[in-house]
């Protein structure tokens, strides 16, 4: 049974930080791939700054075609929303049986993963594994030396979408923290410059 690491996020755009984490995760764990699997648009809120679907699938596809254990994922887009992640893994359980499902995650997210909808289900079923973030707060107690999480020594990689999308609107050179598929399509596209 193959095990694959689901990586979810916006991607809005796909960094260098992003492949770094992800990389590391399949390089140096037991999983045998890591699928970014891009977060829909959320239809109750509004974010001019977020790109369509199809556009962040297109930058991560693009981004991770030259890397054989990580691929794009746009299984999240075929899902009813608003979609919680335990509805996701029980979709690709049921979709795909021949594989295990596991969870990726800051350790930012693990800190309020106590609110996530039924995280208790997730972790019955799934195991978990966390990078490391600077971020203020405690790990809940629950969630220490757990048998199912366990702890990637990955490099801490303080990289934003954020930082990245400024800097295009305020014309800095920001090409270092993209993959050069990523930059041409984003400066083709004309995205993030107002």
């Amino acid at each position: 049974m193959s095990k694959i690491g689901l990586y979810f996020g916006t991607f809005n755009p796909i960094h260098v930080g992003h492949l770094i984490i992800a990389n590391y995760m399949v390089e140096n764990s037991d999983l045998d791939e890591i699928w970014m699997v891009v977060t829909p648009h959320n239809p109750f809120k509004k974010k001019s700054s977020l790109l369509e679907n199809h556009h962040r699938f297109e930058l991560v596809y693009r981004a991770t075609e030259s890397y054989k254990k990580i691929k794009p994922s746009d299984i999240e887009f075929k899902l009813p929303q608003p979609n919680y992640t335990v509805y996701t893994l029980a979709h690709l359980t049921e979709v795909y049986p021949e594989k295990e499902f596991c969870l990726i995650m800051g350790e930012d997210n693990l800190k309020s993963f106590h609110k996530w909808k039924n995280y208790e289900t997730i972790l019955e079923h799934h195991h978990i594994y966390v990078y490391p973030r600077i971020a203020a707060g405690t790990i809940s107690h629950q969630f220490k030396n757990h048998p199912k999480i366990h702890p990637i020594n990955a490099p801490i990689i303080e990289i934003s979408s954020t930082m990245i999308r400024n800097g295009i609107k305020n014309k800095k050179n920001i090409r270092p923290m993209l993959t050069k598929e990523v930059w041409e399509y984003i400066d083709e596209m004309n995205f993030y410059k107002k």
